[in-house]
């Protein structure tokens, strides 16, 4: 294949059109890891947020729970002697236990539903974001197209 020579001035705007190429390239990977990076934070602070909130309840709703079968068991030690009372205190204590027990299980399954709401919520970002960097990718391909097709016509120009 014959080496073409071009002229100087061509070959000045090829090196000014492949840097500024590589500078579009450059700036639309670095915005596209910034916009990913800013996404998996958020992500991840929402998690922990709600991850935190549930701790905090669950703790708490234990903590009541532990009170009130210690207050159970001195209770039960002062009643040794009184049967009847004691078996009312024990079945009241009991329905208490079950209700936080229920309580339990309330904050849980309402915990599952919110992280199932936000990856739901999430999932849909994520594939927006996802629309949104092929449309970026499509239309840096066009510039790209478009340039290369300008370099190429201009190439013909100097050739005839």
């Amino acid at each position: 294949m014959p080496m073409l020579f071009l002229p100087a001035d061509t070959s000045k705007m090829m090196q000014s059109k492949k840097k500024r190429l590589d500078f579009l390239t450059k700036n639309y990977m670095e915005g596209s890891q910034q916009k990913l990076e800013q996404l998996w934070n958020n992500q991840y602070s929402q998690r922990h947020k709600l991850t935190e909130q549930y701790s905090q309840q669950v703790s708490s709703a234990r903590q009541q729970w532990e009170t009130e079968a210690q207050r159970a068991e001195d209770q039960e030690e002062q009643l040794n002697n009184m049967k009847r009372q004691q078996q009312k205190i024990f079945q009241q204590l009991k329905v208490a236990h079950k209700q936080k027990l229920k309580t339990v299980k309330e904050l849980y399954k309402q915990y599952i539903k919110n992280i199932e709401e936000m990856d739901r919520s999430h999932e849909t970002f994520l594939q927006g974001a996802q629309q949104e960097l092929k449309k970026d990718m499509a239309s840096l391909q066009k510039k790209i197209l478009a340039d290369m097709v300008s370099i190429d016509q201009f190439g013909r120009r100097d050739r005839e």
